[in-house]
């Protein structure tokens, strides 16, 4: 896997930044010198499964089909499940309030929904799903969570969606902000992340 070029199936240039961090940052990837490419036109992919790792599934699946037999694809389905709402927004994170998936006007309607919810019942996580896939039908899945709980009013510049929401535990500052290297340590992607490099750097 030394020098491999993973193909991310999202043009999301935020979370491709932050994958190719998490590479270059995460002991057991770091020395592969691996390469996140974000898609150049990541085809259109219906997420209806109703799962984090069924959408993700399908994302792969899709832009793998329009690349070479020998390319590496990762595909990333991540959301925040709020324990008051029901879990929502969960795999509809993405496109909470509304098909045009905005991801201000996402994080807005989240602070309006939880206005007046009082502290005890703020409860949320973080999930992210990868799930790799590549030659000859290979395919692996990794799971990350961050427990926490939602502030009252959106917080910080860095990061993005609904990271300046969202406090983990353990800590009084959001996601956005944490600088990147503490919050990698700790998020649902990083700790993805942490795993599917493991299975990196044992792979032939």
């Amino acid at each position: 896997m030394r020098g491999c070029v993973i193909h991310l199936a999202s043009g999301n240039r935020h979370k491709a930044r932050e994958m190719q961090r998490l590479a270059d940052e995460t002991p057991a990837s770091a020395r592969l010198g691996l390469r996140i490419e974000p898609a150049a036109a990541m085809p259109p992919v219906e997420e209806d499964t109703g799962t984090f790792e069924g959408n993700a599934r399908k994302k792969a699946a899709a832009l793998q089909a329009a690349l070479p037999p020998d390319a590496w694809v990762l595909a990333d389905d991540s959301g925040v499940c709020v324990d008051a709402l029901g879990g929502a927004p969960g795999v509809e994170s993405a496109y909470y309030a509304g098909p045009q998936g905005d991801p201000a006007a996402n994080l807005r309607k989240l602070a309006e929904v939880m206005r007046g919810v009082p502290d005890g019942q703020r409860a949320a996580r973080f999930v992210c799903v990868l799930l790799l896939r590549g030659p000859g039908g290979v395919e692996r899945v990794f799971e990350g969570r961050c427990e926490g709980v939602l502030g009252h009013e959106p917080r910080g510049g860095r990061g993005f969606g609904y990271d300046p929401l969202f406090v983990p535990a353990g800590f009084d500052c959001t996601y956005a902000e944490l600088e990147e290297p503490a919050k990698n340590a700790i998020s649902h992607r990083g700790r993805a992340w942490a795993q599917l490099a493991l299975w990196l750097a044992a792979a032939p």
